[in-house]
Parts: structure tokens; sequence; C-alpha cells
């Protein structure tokens, strides 16, 4: 905990000693909603991702089973093999929740965001956290994830979700997206330009998105937020109501 915040203070000063873009609506009116959403998102993940995860990821190191436990290595080579294929299967789910009209609608809560800052890594429907649990069960079991390897994982993810959700302007942020993503790389990926929210969906390692022909570093700098969206971004009542209303504009896929 000591550490966290430590670290999102320090992101709060850089933020503000290196800005990438000035914001577009005032901070009183983002933090509650972004805050409020991030707490009901984080106890899902605390009550039932961690737990039910971690249940499945000590069987699977007990009976050796899935990907990274049939490697003949030492324990610590199969966590660290467990951690990339997370990383990995994180990107596929990311993409397919940009591209199935479901999990767009609970996805879409997190990219109406319209400035773009570390509070934004927090900006995430309650659902969208529930539905990807069953999800984690089965990329650990398969992956063959242990329980120090998904514990790893967790502290690297939402280290690395923080960061390149920064509102961080780097002189050194395209050398560093040739190997973790970036701010810069990730600000493309929020921008309202279809074709840029359809780029860049790795959250740890950038290779995923050049493996798959999903990165992009020129895309038109336009603001953040959704192609067609009108008006500031939905409160935090909005928020949670907005993607279960029939008539949603943000079901339309990006």
């Amino acid at each position: 905990m000591g550490v966290g915040l430590l670290g999102v203070g320090l992101l709060w000063w850089a933020e503000r000693r290196w800005p990438r873009r000035i914001p577009r609506e005032r901070p009183l009116d983002r933090l509650p909603v972004n805050l409020g959403l991030g707490a009901m998102s984080l106890t899902v993940v605390a009550l039932a991702e961690r737990p039910l995860a971690g249940r499945v990821a000590a069987r699977v190191e007990a009976g050796r089973l899935g990907l990274a436990q049939m490697l003949p290595a030492p324990a610590w080579v199969r966590d660290l093999a467990g951690v990339v294929l997370l990383d990995f299967a994180t990107y596929h789910w990311h993409v397919a929740t940009h591209r199935v009209p479901l999990l767009w609608r609970l996805h879409a809560v997190h990219h109406a965001d319209r400035d773009m800052d570390w509070t934004t890594a927090l900006r995430f429907h309650a659902a969208d956290m529930a539905i990807s649990v069953p999800v984690r069960m089965v990329e650990v079991r398969l992956l063959g994830v242990s329980p120090r390897a998904l514990e790893i994982y967790g502290a690297w993810f939402f280290a690395n979700v923080a960061f390149h959700h920064a509102n961080l302007k780097l002189p050194f942020d395209r050398q560093l997206a040739w190997l973790f993503t970036s701010p810069g790389m990730h600000d493309i990926h929020h921008r309202a330009d279809a074709a840029a929210t359809d780029a860049n969906y790795s959250s740890g390692l950038s290779v995923w998105d050049r493996m798959f022909g999903s990165f992009s570093d020129a895309r038109p700098d336009v603001p953040i937020g959704i192609a067609g969206q009108i008006g500031a971004a939905p409160g935090l009542l909005e928020a949670l109501a907005r993607p279960f209303a029939p008539d949603d504009k943000a079901s339309a896929l990006p």
C-alpha cells in the first residue's frame, strides 16, 4: 500500500511537471467519477478475481498444469513464462472488449473520459471487471500460472496501467514504446478517432501490438474520448447505467 501511494504521488507530481495535454474538464468533475468507479472495480478484483484465480493458480502449481508448468525449467523460469503469457492473454482480452458489442458497452465507460491521467486507469465499470473474472480463471489454468506469477503480474499490471494512462510527455517515449506501453503510445488508443482506438491494445509489453499488426505511432492528434461523443463525460450514476440503456450510443463499436 505504501509503495502504491508513493507511486501515485510521483505520477501526480510528474503529470504537473511534464503534462502531455491541457485538461478540458475540471478535476473536481472527473475525480469523483473515476475514483468511485475505481473503488467498485477494485472491490470486484479483491473479492472475486484475486481469491478465485488464486485458488486455480494453487491447483495449477500443485499439479504442474498448463503451458508454463510444462516447461522443464526451474520454478522462477516457469513463473516468468506465466507472467509473459498472462500479458499476452490480456492483450487479446482488451481487443475483445473493443470488438464484441456487449463487452464494448461496458469498456466504453473507460474510454468516455474526456481527459486522461492516472485516475483514468481506475475508470472501469464493475460489471466489466466481473465479466473478466471467469476469463482470468481460464487463463490461469490453461497458461499454467502459479500463485507467485499471478501476484507478480497483478502488481506489474496495475503499475503499468497507472503509468501509461498518466498525462505525461516524456522525451524518451518512442524509445520506451519499443519494449513497454508508454503514455504516448496509449494516448493514441484513447483518442476520439475510430482508427486510433483500434490500435495500441498492449497493457504491459508492447511487442503484442507489433506482433499482431495493431501498433500505431501516427494517428490524428484529436482530443481524448470516444468518436462522436458530445458533451462532458457521464457522471458516476450515468456511467454505471449507460451500458444497459437500449439507446446507448456506446453500443456502437468504435
